[in-house]
């Protein structure tokens, strides 16, 4: 299995920079079987990261890849769409880097409905710059900036997807493998917008600071605390309280953004 992936990585970018217990890694391994169940062209494909621990992912990956500024990795990836509608354009990016100062960037890109797959590593916090808390992390844990728990309710990025126009949403972890590389697979498939948030265990800065042990724990966390979509369905808000749902959440059918400017300019050239 793992030979068939070595050749979507730069091998001598190795050994990586993530941490002990790291779920990014995790999240990459998925990214990459999608790839591959796919069947992507690497010359079609450009993968996009911002600033942070998730989007250092680009360096390590095999393609056509920007890593840009913080906050702005929808923006380069709106650009690289714009200018060639054909491929397949993916970013990778952090819950702090995506929802904070990348957060109207977010906002917009779904609104529109480009045909792009964010894939939002989501490990509640800001594990490069100083273990700061993000949009995402949850009320009462703490944080550098944080030090006796944040009392803010945390963004459910999900949600904010579906309510600024994502046509796919799913959300998966990091224990639930299978399921995050086929709502990965479907995101790419998915002609629009679509976000994928991959909750990812960080040990060194969120999960120490809340005494949640180890990354092994914090997996075991994830099995115990996630909850199929399905299953959800019938359960009570009581029950639902404190879960992750997991699965896909979202789909809906809209007009695509790049496919209807390429139409705009068409009809633009024929009246000139």
């Amino acid at each position: 299995m793992m030979e068939e992936l070595e050749r979507y990585l730069r091998l001598d970018k190795f050994p990586h920079m993530w941490c002990p217990g790291c779920g990014n890694g995790i999240v990459l391994g998925c990214m990459l079987r999608a790839v591959r169940k796919l069947d992507l062209d690497h010359h079609r494909t450009i993968i996009v990261g911002g600033i942070g621990c998730s989007s250092r992912a680009v360096g390590y990956l095999n393609f056509n890849t920007l890593h840009t500024t913080h906050g702005r990795a929808l923006a380069f990836a709106t650009g690289v769409k714009l200018a060639r509608p054909e491929l397949h354009v993916i970013v990778v990016s952090g819950d702090g880097d995506a929802t904070a100062i990348g957060g109207n960037h977010f906002i917009h890109a779904a609104r529109r409905n480009i045909d792009l797959t964010l894939v939002l590593f989501n490990n509640s916090i800001y594990g490069m710059t100083g273990g700061q808390y993000s949009p995402l992390t949850p009320a009462g844990k703490k944080a550098t900036t944080a030090p006796y728990g944040t009392i803010e309710p945390g963004f459910d990025a999900a949600e904010l997807a579906r309510s600024a126009g994502a046509t796919f949403v799913g959300r998966g972890t990091t224990y639930h493998t299978r399921i995050l590389t086929d709502l990965i697979a479907a995101g790419v498939e998915n002609k629009g917008f679509s976000l994928i948030e991959a909750i990812a265990a960080c040990p060194t800065a969120f999960g120490r600071r809340n005494k949640m042990k180890g990354g092994a724990e914090m997996l075991i966390q994830q099995k115990e605390n996630a909850v199929h979509v399905n299953r959800a369905a019938k359960m009570s808000p009581e029950e639902r309280q404190g879960k992750i749902i997991i699965g896909e959440l979202h789909r809906h059918e809209a007009p695509e953004y790049t496919s209807r400017y390429q139409q705009l300019i068409r009809e633009a050239q024929r009246e000139t």
